[in-house]
């Protein structure tokens, strides 16, 4: 591939992408990450690698990451079984540490690892750290399942100040000390708002939003949040789209500039989203 490329037009390449980075140098970008893009080794490597881009050229990347998958191998080894209640995984105590232990421990140091492997500098921190993500208990049926009621940026913005890439693992605490499985893209939202992010991207496994959802051709490149409420009503926005476009709203009205449902299958689509003129996937906008 790479003698079809001669070295002018990788000169080129980096022509356009001038004033991409130009915007985004110094502007706070919020990835959410997780489901295809994160289980798969090679998909892995080019999110990290993009990652690691932006961060050099000056932009400050935060990562957010799941890690469903994992929890569920991790208890199906522990011989424990999950239970969900209405399509929510019931969180007991046993299932909570479980969680945290995955999630902050394996899933986040492995990602820190990474990042550093490919030249960047990471700290990887949970919603627990510093207070970062404050929670209750969302609903007692579904047992420690938080939901957010507080986010305090502080620890985010310091890590920023000192040039590292902050790695969030989204468990939570409250003033008790009991910890809580948090929505890994709720917690995206929230963040990002927090910080009023330029970007939220949240990394998927489907093309974004179709008007079709059988016919990729149809994919809607973008929209406006009153649009995107009204193909709730069409329909078209319906299962599971509608927890993630509820996220993308939530974090708008919470002061992101763009929210973008991102098509984590596609190699190196972070890049082609912020330093090209195409994007992958469907870009929600504030009214």
């Amino acid at each position: 591939m790479h003698n079809h490329f001669s070295n002018m037009e990788r000169a080129q390449v980096l022509t356009e992408a001038l004033p991409y980075i130009k915007h985004y140098n110094g502007k706070i970008v919020v990835i959410k990450y997780g489901g295809n893009a994160m289980i798969n080794e090679e998909l892995k490597q080019q999110v990290m690698e993009d990652i690691c881009l932006l961060w050099l050229i000056g932009v400050k990347v935060v990562l957010i990451h799941g890690g469903g998958p994992e929890i569920s191998q991790t208890m199906k080894r522990l011989g424990k079984e999950a239970v969900f209640l209405d399509g929510l995984r019931v969180t007991d105590k046993e299932t909570v540490d479980i969680v945290q232990m995955v999630l902050a421990g394996k899933v986040n140091k492995t990602l820190v690892n990474l990042l550093q492997i490919k030249g960047g500098h990471a700290v990887g921190l949970s919603g627990i750290d510093g207070g970062i993500i404050e929670a209750r208990m969302k609903d007692e049926r579904l047992g420690f399942v938080g939901e957010i009621t507080k986010i305090r940026t502080q620890p985010i913005t310091d890590l920023l100040e000192k040039n590292y890439i902050p790695v969030i693992s989204t468990v939570a605490s409250d003033r008790q000390g009991n910890t809580y499985n948090i929505n890994g893209d709720t917690a995206a939202a929230y963040i990002a708002g927090a910080l009023h992010a330029s970007r939220l991207i949240m990394m998927t496994d489907i093309d974004g939003i179709l008007r079709d959802k059988d016919d990729p051709s149809t994919l809607i490149r973008q929209l406006t949040v009153s649009e995107a409420k009204g193909l709730y009503e069409e329909g078209i926005i319906s299962g599971g789209m509608i927890p993630k476009v509820d996220c993308c709203i939530e974090a708008i009205e919470k002061g992101v500039k763009t929210v973008v449902i991102n098509d984590g299958r596609v190699p190196h689509s972070i890049l082609m989203e912020l330093l090209t003129d195409e994007g992958a996937g469907t870009m929600v906008t504030g009214d």
